[in-house]
């Protein structure tokens, strides 16, 4: 067993290493944020995982408690998010552990219990099911089971989801949707490195077990001027990135790059202005920001690289359909990965890509 586990452990290491380079080609054009945050200070250029790497520092910096821990976050994680902090505060607070999800979910719970801060890293989302019953039923069930005698509120969970070009059906998943289902968890999807840093801060403070899921492509391919001061992005709120009349057009993630790409595409060929809103916070969820623009257009495509059935658009075109209906001018469309498992070489048709929501919007224009 110990055997099995340390060769899958070289599997994951190479994986990620053999990641770094970049991607030949991609579905997606990475947009920066028009608009830093209202945060005084210099800023600096900063791709996602040098953002995350820069919110860990500042988190344990101001929070003598906070501990980072996963697997092989000590020389810096496959995707480098931690590279440089066990040198900087001590194997005491920035350790590995084995390679047991269950295992890492379990021990930052029981270090949330006792008071201090856990910042526990899954080395990928596909990861997360081992862990899965103490992530549902512990963490986000502690204070109410207890009466609030004791909680977890001070634990985050760090992890990479979603396409990265070659990573099939072990390291591609999107997990959101699963997590979203459980009162007491608070989960958020960062599209680049300014909301990295500032959504992981905003989790870390939180005094509810939040889930950080990090979309993997992003690390590099994302490139932001960050402001070095501390900040915090709200948490519950969406972005409202572009103004449009015609259509609502809603995702997060690496997604969010998909629709604005598809919102000038819009434009162009059909001559129709697209508001693109990026969710942000899975839970809670901004239903509020949603419902007022899809008040004002009348139609709402969803994109998401999760699966159709249940996934977390569903929540979403249920809501619109409860509050909007009488100002819907189509039904609502949803444009997500199949109800497969992911693929490894057919990703490309896998994909919600641009031409897919493309199609999307012309169905809810001319229905």
């Amino acid at each position: 067993m110990m055997l099995t586990r340390a060769i899958e452990s070289s599997g994951r290491q190479l994986w990620g290493l053999l990641s770094i380079p970049a991607r030949q080609s991609s579905h997606f054009v990475y947009t920066p944020d028009a608009k830093a945050p209202n945060v005084e200070g210099p800023k600096t250029k900063m791709n996602m995982f040098t953002a995350i790497n820069n919110a860990l520092d500042q988190a344990m910096d101001r929070d003598a408690t906070a501990l980072v821990f996963g697997e092989d976050v000590a020389f810096g994680g496959v995707f480098r998010c931690s590279m440089g902090l066990q040198k900087k505060y001590g194997k005491g607070r920035v350790f590995n552990t084995p390679l047991c999800e269950q295992g890492i979910a379990g021990f930052a719970i029981g270090v949330a219990n006792v008071g201090a801060t856990a910042i526990a890293e899954l080395q990928f989302a596909d990861y997360m099911f081992p862990a899965f019953d103490q992530i549902v039923n512990e963490a986000a069930k502690n204070r109410y089971r207890s009466g609030n005698l004791f909680n977890c509120g001070s634990l985050t969970i760090r992890a990479p989801c979603g396409a990265v070009g070659h990573g099939a059906l072990y390291h591609s998943q999107s997990p959101e949707a699963y997590f979203a289902h459980t009162p007491g968890l608070k989960i958020v999807v960062p599209r680049g490195p300014i909301k990295a840093k500032g959504l992981l801060l905003a989790s870390i403070a939180d005094k509810d077990p939040c889930i950080v899921l990090e979309p993997k492509t992003l690390y590099r391919a994302s490139v932001e001027e960050v402001p070095d001061a501390y900040f915090e992005s709200p948490i519950g709120k969406a972005d409202v990135l572009r103004k449009g009349n015609d259509v609502t057009l809603i995702a997060w993630g690496t997604q969010i790059h998909v629709m604005t790409e598809v919102a000038d595409m819009a434009k162009k060929q059909l001559g129709v202005n697209c508001e693109v809103i990026d969710l942000v916070s899975i839970l809670p969820w901004d239903k509020e920001t949603i419902c007022n623009s899809v008040k004002k257009t009348g139609r709402a495509v969803i994109a998401h690289e999760a699966p159709l059935t249940c996934g977390f658009g569903a929540e979403i075109a249920a809501a619109i359909q409860e509050e909007c209906f009488l100002h819907l001018e189509a039904p609502v469309q949803r444009v997500t990965g199949w109800d497969t498992p992911f693929p490894h070489v057919f990703e490309p048709f896998y994909l919600p890509d641009k031409h897919r929501c493309l199609d999307a919007i012309r169905k809810a224009i001319e229905y």
